[in-house]
């Protein structure tokens, strides 16, 4: 979905049919502002858990763990930004509750802008989608100035979600168990779990595994490495285990799942 330029994409688009896409916790390569316009579910975010309703929005910076659990009835548009596009510095991850009717209007035009010039292939459209990039950009850090955005400061069990997630997101595919993760973070195992089960509804090892399933998915859907080079390219000793492993968080094997639709 990606390739250096920017995209505006629907829900539908973003998560291409398939729902653990969004689902599983993952990180994505581009910087991503995620409008609902109908719907709710769930997101985890920068650590934290909470729920997700129409006129939500979210900016999630590349390399940042989330997961979007809002059902196929959910509408959203999605503005995907490489890196080397961002027109401003990149915030943390944020989720709003947009009320405030104009704001909704002005974030509404913005998206309508960015979507007619991705349409017509006019010139300087590169230049022009920058531009309206930009005016987004300005648009989140208005938001951000608000009172009612303001960041609640995180108790100690967000603290250290947001710290696992930093690191998982980092290390994920190097086979590290979470008795290592534990210790780089300084605590115990039992206080890891119980902080991120606080913090996410989802014990450490739960959202270990998320991360890893969604890598191989990826790569099993998206390229056609054989399936014994995506085991070694995600730490697991054998192909054997790796694929005991996906039949066992999937119900399905390597062969079937690269052949699946959704």
């Amino acid at each position: 979905m990606t390739g250096g330029d920017i995209q505006l994409l629907t829900l539908a688009q973003l998560s291409e049919g398939q729902d653990w896409r969004l689902s599983l916790i993952h990180d994505m390569p581009d910087h991503l502002m995620l409008w609902i316009s109908r719907g709710q579910g769930r997101v985890l975010l920068h650590g934290q858990r909470r729920g997700i309703a129409m006129q939500d929005f979210l900016f999630v910076p590349c390399g940042a763990l989330f997961s979007l659990e809002l059902g196929r009835q959910g509408q959203g548009r999605a503005v995907l930004i490489p890196p080397g596009r961002a027109s401003g510095p990149v915030p943390l991850p944020r989720h709003l509750r947009i009320r405030d009717l104009q704001a909704q209007v002005a974030l509404g035009a913005l998206l309508q802008d960015i979507q007619r010039e991705a349409q017509e292939p006019l010139p300087l459209q590169d230049e022009a989608l920058q531009a309206h990039v930009a005016l987004l950009d300005i648009w989140l850090r208005r938001q951000l100035l608000q009172e009612e955005h303001a960041l609640p400061r995180p108790n100690a069990a967000t603290r250290l979600s947001i710290r696992f997630c930093t690191l998982l997101a980092q290390h994920y595919a190097s086979g590290m168990t979470m008795a290592a993760y534990a210790a780089q973070l300084q605590v115990t195992p039992t206080h890891l779990t119980r902080a991120l089960k606080t913090a996410t509804g989802r014990s450490a090892a739960q959202l270990l595994t998320e991360r890893v399933v969604h890598a191989a998915r990826s790569l099993l859907a998206d390229t056609s490495e054989p399936a014994q080079e995506i085991a070694r390219r995600l730490g697991f000793g054998s192909a054997a285990y790796f694929t005991r492993f996906m039949q066992q968080h999937t119900g399905a094997p390597p062969s079937k799942l690269r052949l699946a639709p959704g």
